[in-house]
């Protein structure tokens, strides 16, 4: 985000001793891209902290990216005639590597103090992943986690990008590593030519690329590196290409506002984080692109006046640091004050982010970036790398340490769980389980085990427990993860009983009609009815509502889907009305907020939307065995966190195994009245 614009020297040789520049670009120093660079930075900052959207403005960091790192490419050939690896990765490791490393040193001393328990985890795993430039794909897969999406953002969640940056210059090195092979074995006088092509083709490819995928599957796409590479594509042809283009200067006044007041706008006009990095991400590339033309011409009233101003340049040198240091900041703020940043907090965040930024800058990366003596500036690197290393082994020692001490058994006595709710006085005073670092990772055994399905396959995943020969019946739980997060239940109700239990699970993909036969979840509830034609089941049981949506057709949906298989395979059926879902993490409000400011969220708003369909479904279906645990999530009329000694949510609307297993009694004894009265 950060690389330099090279400039050049006259008289550049090149490969084969020929004394000719590879081809002619701006020799210029471009005061307006490193205003651009804050511009971009200090979007990005602004719309996290007090929008809580995505701005647009790493796309602008990609597309500058993608120009100046072409422009040093580029100007590095014309200059020496000699395009070396080594050269280039100890000119980027100066550059990128000392700010990284002492940030993320930084959070890790910061993490053991003031993180809650149950991010400590992630966090150390993405601060190895930024280390090692693949926080991206790390992101990438959790994201299409369905339960892992949901959990708590950690400090350096942003290093994403820096990520793909990264690799993108790796790959980059072998763009042009390529087209002077080309260009020498050949002999080729077309050079622009051919840059153009591949550049061309790459912009192309990675562009519909992009647009397929996020189409298809948009978490996934917002992260990988191949639905990127087109933006840094984009910014390296208008390298190649910027001398070719003349506006004239009323143009170039109109087009550079425009870029700056579109860049601006682009997180309100689009939700950035559910839309890109598809054709919309066009928009703010658009806006980089104008700004840059607009820049090629000297006007009175230009934005170039602007953004090459003294102090947006002095900016622009250190935007890279703004951009790393905001969110650390902003989410060591969120987890400890637990208040949306104001305008005076907001600007203490910036104006923290801007100080550091210069202090990290001017005392750390600078004196290694400039350093003409590679083996002083790689020990120092060394040493603040060894030091991150050791502090994620000391971490995870810790952690180890604190999980390998004996845990209290959850005996229905001091732990009752959902049991409690008719006499809540008469719980004991016990500490609550799982402890709250454990509470995310207390998940369905179909999840642990890899029965469930997730998002990016279709095809049936079946898990089979219980009793799996002589069995006297089959009970099969379908549907999201709405009904996964009761195999629990399922499974303890069961355990002295003589049923085979299946697993059919698909994560946010409901036992509904409402899916079109080509859609991927379409394709994986007809993949269920297919397989429970065929298969000897006695009994599904199948979440029956959604609690986040009070639009009848949805329920109607599920509840449909659960007749069919009753009416057309004779299976009998269970239908449980979905528990209470939240606007915000339960887990993380219990680890920041306390107890007492947690329940005062959850009974703030409707958090059973489908409270009027289901009354009318029970009522009026009489084919159906209904399930409604509502009761068991509340004291009192108010709904809770904690409930007979167990922590209920791991999530915003996901409930922990533990509390699940709590409800075998009540499972044991509606399953057993409809498989023994058959």
């Amino acid at each position: 985000m950060n690389q330099p614009l090279l400039k050049q020297n006259k008289q550049p040789s090149f490969p084969n001793e020929q004394r000719k520049p590879l081809i002619n670009i701006e020799r210029k120093f471009r005061p307006e891209i490193e205003g651009l660079r804050v511009v971009a930075a200090l979007l990005v900052a602004v719309y996290h902290i007090w929008l809580n959207r995505v701005s647009g403005g790493v796309d602008v960091f990609f597309v500058i990216s993608g120009f100046l790192i072409t422009t040093s490419i580029i100007s590095t050939i014309n200059r020496t005639g000699k395009f070396s690896f080594r050269a280039y990765i100890t000119k980027l490791a100066k550059r990128l590597l000392p700010s990284v490393f002492c940030i993320l040193g930084i959070v890790l001393i910061l993490s053991w103090f003031l993180l809650p328990d149950s991010i400590l985890s992630k966090t150390i795993r993405e601060v190895f992943a930024s280390m090692f430039f693949y926080q991206n794909w790390q992101l990438a897969f959790s994201s299409t986690d369905y339960l892992d999406a949901s959990q708590m953002k950690s400090p350096v969640e942003h290093f994403w990008a820096l990520s793909i940056q990264g690799q993108f210059y790796l790959i980059w090195f072998l763009v042009f590593t390529l087209i002077l092979f080309i260009i020498k074995k050949y002999k080729l006088t077309k050079v622009k030519t051919l840059i153009n092509t591949i550049l061309g083709v790459l912009f192309v490819s990675s562009f519909i690329y992009s647009i397929y995928l996020t189409a298809v599957d948009q978490p996934w796409a917002y992260f990988i590196t191949m639905t990127r590479v087109w933006e840094f594509s984009l910014g390296s042809l208008l390298c190649v290409n910027l001398s070719s283009i003349k506006i004239n200067k009323y143009i170039a006044t109109i087009i550079g506002w425009l870029g700056l007041i579109g860049l601006v706008l682009t997180g309100i006009v689009f939700n950035v984080s559910e839309m890109f990095p598809g054709y919309v991400a066009i928009w703010p590339m658009t806006c980089a692109l104008f700004i840059v033309l607009s820049g090629t011409r000297e006007t009175k009233y230009g934005i170039k006046r602007f953004l090459g101003s003294p102090l947006m340049v002095k900016l622009g040198g250190i935007s890279f640091g703004i951009y790393l240091w905001h969110w650390v900041i902003l989410e060591f703020y969120r987890y400890n004050v637990q208040e949306t940043p104001g305008v005076v907090v907001g600007l203490l965040i910036i104006i923290s982010s801007v100080a550091l930024s210069f202090l990290m800058t001017r005392y750390i990366e600078a004196p290694l970036r400039s350093s003409s003596n590679n083996k002083y500036a790689f020990s120092r690197l060394a040493i603040l790398g060894s030091i991150n290393i050791l502090l994620i082994g000391s971490l995870l020692t810790q952690m180890y340490i604190d999980q390998s001490k004996p845990q209290k058994v959850m005996d229905t006595k001091n732990y009752p769980g959902a049991l409690a709710v008719n006499n809540p006085d008469d719980v004991p005073d016990e500490e609550p389980l799982p402890a709250l670092s454990d509470v995310f990772n207390d998940l369905p055994k179909a999840h642990l085990d890899g029965s469930n399905q997730g998002l990016k396959e279709s095809d049936l995943k079946v898990g089979e427990y219980g009793e799996t020969e002589n069995y006297d019946a089959t009970i099969a739980l379908v549907g999201s993860s709405h009904s996964e997060h009761w195999l629990g239940a399922l499974l303890k109700a069961t355990k002295n009983e003589n049923y085979r239990i299946l697993n059919i699970t698909r994560s946010g993909t409901r036992f509904s009609t409402g899916y079109s036969d080509d859609d991927l979840k379409g394709i994986w509830v007809n993949n269920a009815l297919n397989y429970l034609k065929n298969e000897d089941v006695d009994l599904i049981v199948s979440q029956a509502t959604a609690a986040d949506t009070s639009n009848e057709k949805i329920q109607q949906q599920m509840i449909d889907q659960l007749q069919f298989v009753k009416d057309e395979y004779d299976i009998e059926v269970l239908a449980i009305r979905d528990s209470p879902r939240y606007s915000f993490n339960v887990l993380e409000s219990l680890e920041t907020a306390g107890l007492e400011e947690t329940i005062k969220k959850m009974n703030k708003t409707d958090n059973q939307k489908d409270e009027s369909f289901w009354k009318q479904f029970e009522s009026e279906n009489k084919s159906l065995n209904k399930m409604d645990l509502t009761n068991y999530f509340k004291i009192d009329g108010k709904y809770q966190p904690i409930i007979g000694n167990i922590v209920i949510h791991r999530d915003d609307r996901h409930l922990t195994n533990s509390y699940s297993e709590s409800f075998a009694p009540i499972f044991k004894e509606k399953i057993n009245s409809i498989l023994k009265d058959e």
